[in-house]
């Protein structure tokens, strides 16, 4: 054989195991996935049909990468029945003139902590069985393959952990910790709620509809009687371990993403309109390192106009259809 033959034999077979390694890494991430279980879509606003082109770009942008970084937000899970605060149509801000309690009501009103901490009680039954869907699990078994290199989610559901997913900052924190604000003692969230009981025998109020981060919407009047434990070590404030609105994240945490995402060589972002600024300053961040950014959002993002791909439609949705072309 000549050594053009040889060189060409050659090219061939790169070509062959190029076309291998993709079709193993689908394989593998298929496997548990050869149906999307249907999810509880009341809180997901309509999109578009999907673009198989768009797919495609995105399967290669994803398949490319060596060390993705991803970064989702509640769009993730709308698709497990827990609502978000901004989707056009059915979000806390479409549905209601409702607003989340604010970091500075929280810490310095007796009131406030009382109507957050009993719709938090009654919520939270239905929070907490919330289950990963199909968005969950396939970035799950993208981290197992050596695919994902770093996940940050602004949830604090505690889905991506439940899908098994261990590489992961939960930027804003997680409903299912209690911190002290004294002593800084961090509890599970389930054993505040057999306090909470006990503490409340026979307080059965029924909550009028939804909101997100694991809460109902109560009257005053129905919250007025209940009783708000302290912390059983210092007597302190107890909060959720969660960053609410007007609080920030700290800057250990911030730094460390921050790392993550030099490290990276690709970002995408799912379910997030990033209108955060603390998920979106990552995104900043990896457009003045020249890292490609791609977008999985329905509706418009903060990050259009820094991204090379952008896709308008469900997050479980692509992502699935992603495995299966």
């Amino acid at each position: 054989m000549g050594t053009a033959d040889a060189g060409e034999s050659e090219m061939r077979l790169m070509s062959v195991f190029a076309v291998a390694k993709k079709c193993l890494f689908l394989k593998w991430t298929c496997r548990n996935y050869s149906s999307v279980t249907t999810s509880n879509l009341a809180f997901v606003p309509s999109s578009t049909p999907l673009d198989s082109i768009e797919l495609k770009e995105l399967q290669d942008f994803v398949l490319q990468s060596k060390k993705l970084f991803v970064l989702t937000g509640a769009g993730v899970s709308t698709e497990s029945g827990i609502p978000d605060y901004r989707s056009e149509g059915v979000g806390l801000y479409a549905r209601t003139e409702r607003r989340p309690i604010q970091h500075s009501e929280f810490i310095r009103s007796v009131k406030g902590r009382q109507r957050y901490w009993a719709r938090n009680y009654v919520g939270w039954p239905q929070f907490c069985s919330r289950q990963p869907n199909v968005a969950h699990n396939v970035l799950s078994k993208w981290e197992k393959l050596g695919k994902l290199h770093w996940l940050v989610t602004q949830n604090v559901d505690a889905l991506h952990a439940k899908a098994g997913s261990q590489h992961v900052t939960e930027l804003h924190g997680c409903s299912h910790r209690v911190i002290c604000l004294g002593c800084g003692d961090v509890t599970p969230r389930r054993h505040l709620q057999e306090t909470f009981a006990a503490l409340n025998p026979g307080w059965t109020e029924e909550a009028h509809g939804i909101a997100p981060d694991g809460d109902v919407f109560l009257t005053d009047d129905q919250v007025k009687n209940f009783i708000v434990p302290s912390c059983e070590s210092c007597g302190g404030i107890l909060k959720p371990d969660v960053t609410f609105f007007g609080d920030t994240v700290n800057k250990e945490k911030v730094n460390f993403v921050y790392e993550r995402v030099a490290e990276s060589d690709a970002i995408l972002v799912a379910g997030s309109s990033l209108q955060v600024y603390s998920g979106y300053r990552f995104v900043i961040a990896a457009y003045e390192m020249k890292i490609p950014i791609a977008l999985l959002n329905i509706g418009v993002t903060r990050a259009d106009a820094l991204a090379s791909l952008k896709i308008s439609a469900r997050c479980g949705e692509v992502l699935s259809d992603i495995l299966h072309l």
